[in-house]
């Protein structure tokens, strides 16, 4: 199964895209009774923050009900259209990212990032940009409208940052996010097996959830073998180095 010309496209210019079906419903339903079972022995009130920020269910991350949803469905074959997956490293374990339903209504605005920057709770140290390549987002419930814990995205600004860190540097993302004007955000829907693909460099958020459910994803962080400590900064400079699948849209060029 590969990515379409035209989901390249959308890729190549917005950033993300989503693909629909991609995960059959046995291993969705498999991987939320694993997450619920373990929701069901408590949660530390202490470890939300972390948890929010790293993941949930940590003890379930590498195992393969989890890990099965990257390696033994079309996903990993649609991400080797576009990167060469025999050049990652390997992948073996998920975050698990649930949005429990909220209370804060009208919702706030959702705050764009970019993975890999220090906080106090995600597990990034100081004075380092934990970058990578792809984020790859499974779903295992429906996203169906908006305000419903979404993936945020906002499209094209993955350009955006890549000319900023091309003309500045990628060290002044330790400063905090590029200073440049972003499109409009868009929430991104979709049904459980549905999957997306971004670039590491586009900004992106999480909507609060104002719905009556709790939002079920997987998130999976490719990393380039080429990405290493002493030259982290190209990939974030020429954000299309480690994408081979995406160069005839540069004009054959990384």
């Amino acid at each position: 199964m590969q990515l379409t010309v035209s989901q390249k496209r959308q890729l190549f210019e917005q950033g993300y895209v989503t693909v629909p079906g991609v995960v059959p419903d046995i291993m969705t339903d498999a991987a939320i009774r694993a997450i619920n079972r373990s929701l069901g022995e408590g949660l530390p009130p202490e470890r939300l923050p972390i948890y929010r920020a790293q993941s949930f269910c940590p003890e379930l991350q590498a195992e393969p009900v989890i890990t099965d949803l990257l390696h033994k469905t079309p996903a990993f074959d649609l991400l080797g259209s576009v990167i060469d997956t025999a050049s990652i490293e390997p992948v073996r374990s998920g975050q698990i990212a649930l949005r429990f339903p909220g209370k804060d209504d009208p919702p706030g605005n959702v705050h764009p990032h970019i993975d890999g920057m220090y906080s106090p709770t995600n597990g990034v140290p100081k004075g380092i940009i934990g970058n990578f390549t792809a984020l790859v987002g499974i779903f295992l419930s429906d996203v169906a409208g908006p305000y419903a814990g979404n993936f945020t995205v906002w499209p094209g600004s993955h350009r955006i940052n890549g000319e900023y860190f091309r003309e500045h540097g990628a060290e002044s993302l330790l400063n905090g996010m590029p200073p440049v004007e972003l499109p409009e955000p868009v929430q991104v829907t979709a049904r459980r097996g549905d999957i997306v693909i971004a670039h590491y460099t586009l900004s992106h958020g999480v909507s609060q959830n104002l719905s009556p459910h709790t939002r079920y994803a997987i998130f999976f962080r490719i990393k380039h073998k080429g990405i290493t400590k002493d030259n982290w900064q190209r990939s974030m400079e020429n954000i299309w180095l480690h994408w081979p699948g995406l160069h005839p849209f540069t004009g054959g060029h990384a």
